[in-house]
């Protein structure tokens, strides 16, 4: 059945039609047109970064930003336990090995652990912002210093927190923050890596176009329609993060005394309202009868089919993935569709 309240669902009522009939109407619409320069600039400049390199998707991004670092065979990068398998598969892609480190009580990889994973065939730590909290950011920069260390930071849930790795990568994806409908970005300081990064995405050309390539590149370059939609949303991220914040709080509040749900710590921006549940499966189902739209966690790396540890240790990231899933969350939310859903949750723990 077609959910009434969907789990996800994109904000396009700024200048995203103005800017894309723009594009279409001066022929522009490839990646040279100039709607991506400028969405690279209004993103990076948002952030407070030097340079942004626009690409096809978050983990285009990732991709990129592990290659312009020098990762490649034989080196090995940590990642979260608990996140989205993006994040393993651009280490792969690389030819690097990912190395798992388990979340704490926010989700996020629990840096007490990042030292006992580290060998001398460590290149990267890749920390990810899961569900908009942010990861504990001045530890993970301290490691990697001691280390010699670089550091990818995986931005794709937090929109609007400010980045301080050596690349921070995002994703436009459809249910992101802000959208493109696809698409990623890369932010750094660093003028040699974002040259790095834009040469990378773009089929690794010379200056003189002379078709001699001299590295293994990709074809990862965002369309300048992309662009115009993306710039259009940045141009509206603060209104959407406000928007955002409120409805944590109203699902804070509705939700805070519900026996069976644990409400999970505050996020420093709302990308998804996530919560454990007793009975999940129970719930979902009850709640998709109700015409409203849920997700699980993320399933830990390890237990991946193409990450598979065959003795499956006892993670953090385990139990999470076990009862926990996350709330319609959306920029657009009504505040009556939003009541509907605590009422309906709320009704199925008898808590009405």
């Amino acid at each position: 059945m077609p959910f009434t309240i969907p789990v996800s669902r994109p904000s396009l009522d700024g200048r995203e039609l103005d800017y894309v009939t723009r594009t279409i109407g001066d022929g522009w619409i490839s990646s040279q047109g100039p709607y991506v320069r400028r969405f690279e600039e209004a993103f990076a400049d948002y952030n407070g970064s030097a340079h942004g390199v626009a690409c096809s998707s978050g983990t285009a991004a990732l991709t990129l930003a592990l290659r312009a670092l020098g990762v490649g065979p034989g080196d090995e990068v940590i990642v979260p336990e608990f996140t989205m398998i993006a994040c393993a598969w651009a280490v792969t892609y690389t030819g690097a090995t990912p190395v798992f480190v388990d979340c704490a009580d926010d989700l996020n990889i629990d840096v007490t652990r990042i030292e006992e994973r580290i060998t001398p065939r460590t290149k990267a730590i890749m920390p990810v912002h899961v569900y908009g909290r942010r990861c504990d950011m001045a530890a993970v920069m301290e490691i990697a210093h001691q280390y010699n260390l670089r550091v990818v930071e995986d931005s794709s849930e937090a929109h609007g927190i400010r980045p301080v790795g050596d690349i921070a990568c995002f994703s436009l994806f459809a249910n992101k923050i802000i959208t493109a409908g696809e698409g990623g970005i890369c932010l750094t300081d660093d003028p040699r890596l974002a040259g790095q990064l834009a040469h990378l995405r773009a089929m690794a050309f010379t200056a003189d176009h002379s078709f001699l390539h001299k590295k293994l590149a990709y074809n990862f370059r965002m369309t300048a329609m992309q662009a115009a939609v993306a710039l259009a949303q940045t141009e509206r991220l603060d209104e959407f993060l406000a928007a955002r914040k409120e409805i944590e709080r109203r699902y804070d509040q509705g939700l805070k005394d519900v026996p069976g749900i644990t409400v999970m710590p505050p996020r420093d921006v709302l990308w998804m309202y996530d919560l454990r549940a007793e009975r999940r499966g129970e719930l979902r189902e009850f709640l998709t009868g109700e015409g409203i739209e849920t997700r699980l966690f993320f399933q830990p790396m390890s237990r991946q089919p193409g990450y598979l540890d065959p003795a499956w240790p006892d993670l953090k990231a385990t139990r999470f993935a076990a009862d926990g899933l996350y709330l319609p969350t959306y920029t657009a939310l009504t505040t009556t569709d939003q009541d509907r859903v605590i009422e309906r949750v709320r009704a199925f723990y008898g808590a009405s």
